[in-house]
């Protein structure tokens, strides 16, 4: 029961944020202008008739740089923690990131010397 109790909080802020959401939605519903017509409801693309489909093809290098991009970004975040309890843990905090930032550097290197990085 006292865990419930710690979460309490958490919950009423749920509940209140979906509950201000609602109240946005159908105040701006009931007072918003409405009017659809079939060239507001058209796809926009920068001023021009759209062309073609909607969905096309894109190369895998695209899709192999942004999860790249994904893996180093999160893997930075790492380095906040760290620093937080650098002084607390002393050398063994500097040897663990030591490595860490090596196995990082030798995954780098293996992706420039692939060519994963290369945009053609």
């Amino acid at each position: 029961m006292n865990a419930l109790n710690e979460f309490a909080p958490i919950g009423v802020l749920l509940i209140v944020a979906i509950l201000v959401s609602l109240l946005i939605l159908v105040i701006s519903r009931l007072f918003g202008p409405y009017r659809p017509t079939t060239r507001k409801n058209a796809p926009y693309e920068s001023g021009m008739k759209p062309i073609g489909p909607a969905n096309r093809r894109y190369s895998v290098r695209f899709y192999l740089i942004a999860v790249l991009f994904i893996l180093f970004d999160i893997e930075v975040i790492f380095f906040l923690p760290w620093a937080v309890v650098f002084r607390d843990m002393g050398l063994y905090a500097f040897i663990a990131m030591g490595v860490f930032i090596a196995v990082l550097t030798i995954g780098l290197i293996y992706e420039w010397k692939v060519g994963a990085l290369e945009w053609e």
